[in-house]
Parts: structure tokens; C-alpha cells; sequence
């Protein structure tokens, strides 16, 4: 299984917690998970994802002047997002802690 298969379950997850930190545009995501090592995830892949969030509730999106060409659409978390995002650290640190426990068995 590649790292890219893997990540498909994850991403959601991490690009909340990106934007939970502050409203953010879609290049700009792109370069905070590569930053975090996350350098395969294309924007190609982000942005269907941000749509998919932005349609259930999630994010919500906004059009602001850039100071370097056109509008940018900014994403900032909404309140369901916020509950998304804790239920979604709760079941990665159960999967996570599962997932250490089994590697370091079989060590």
C-alpha cells in the first residue's frame, strides 16, 4: 500500500486542523502539509477535498483581494468543523495507539 492510500483516510483531518489554525487559501495548504512532510498531496487533491468539507458544513469559504494577483477563496473552520476535528484526533490517537501496540510486538 502506498503512503498515498494510506493519507486518503487522514487528509481531512489534518487539512482541519491547518485551517483551524487560521483562515487559509488552497496553495497555501498545500505548502503547509508539504512543510509537515505531507509533500506529495497536490492541490490537485485538496482542493476536491475542501469542496467536499465546504458542502458538509465543515469550512466555509471566502473571497478576499490578494496583494498578489487575483482573488484568493479563504477557508476558515466553522463549528461542525471543530467537532469534526476532535472527534477526528480521538479516533487517530485510538488508531494510532492500536497501531504502535501492534509494530512494537512484533519487534
Amino acid at each position: 500500500m502506498s503512503s498515498t492510500q494510506m493519507l486518503k483516510g487522514i487528509l481531512d483531518g489534518c487539512l482541519l486542523a491547518l485551517i483551524a489554525e487560521e483562515e487559509v487559501y488552497g496553495y497555501e495548504l498545500a505548502t503547509k502539509l508539504a512543510a509537515h512532510g505531507f509533500a506529495d498531496v497536490s492541490e490537485g487533491t485538496i482542493y476536491p477535498l475542501l469542496m467536499r468539507m465546504q458542502k458538509l458544513g465543515w469550512i466555509e469559504a471566502t473571497q478576499r483581494v490578494s496583494p498578489s494577483g487575483p482573488k484568493r477563496k479563504y477557508y476558515a473552520i466553522t463549528r461542525t468543523g471543530c467537532e469534526e476535528l476532535a472527534a477526528f484526533t480521538t479516533r487517530w490517537q485510538q488508531l494510532a495507539a492500536s497501531v504502535q501496540h501492534i509494530l512494537k510486538e512484533d519487534s
